[in-house]
């Protein structure tokens, strides 16, 4: 299988160590992904949505860290939205064990949250939902 680029999308303000912890999860000798990019720490004004679209032509997939606050994190929920506009596959992984965490505002109702597991991952970039 080729690896798959991906972008990953979280709260910034609340679940940066969530996004290292993947980082190093695709830096495995097995990983069948490499993030090429990710959520913007910038302020949400200007052409910050055309930024995303445009990261966006470089991925195969993004990755969404849910963590107990996605649900406030307005740029998640956008990032989310230009992803099923482009038409990238997407999935939702549950970053805290042990605590509720929420969906991006933008998600679907029948957008599952996948335990964040090594197998687990490596089956949704590999397409299985």
């Amino acid at each position: 299988m080729a690896i798959k680029r991906a972008f990953i999308s979280f709260d910034f303000d609340h679940d940066e160590d969530l996004r290292n912890l993947l980082v190093g999860q695709s830096k495995h000798p097995d990983s069948p992904f490499e993030i090429k990019d990710r959520s913007l720490k910038e302020p949400l004004t200007g052409d910050w949505k055309e930024k995303v679209r445009r990261r966006m032509d470089n991925v195969d997939l993004m990755i969404v860290i849910c963590g107990e606050f996605t649900h406030t994190a307005v740029g998640v929920a956008a990032e989310l939205t230009i992803t099923r506009e482009a038409k990238k596959p997407y999935f939702l992984l549950w970053g805290r064990n042990g605590k509720t965490c929420t969906k991006p505002t933008s998600a679907l109702t029948a957008d599952k949250i996948y335990e964040w597991t090594w197998p687990t991952v490596k089956s949704l970039i590999g397409g299985a939902r």
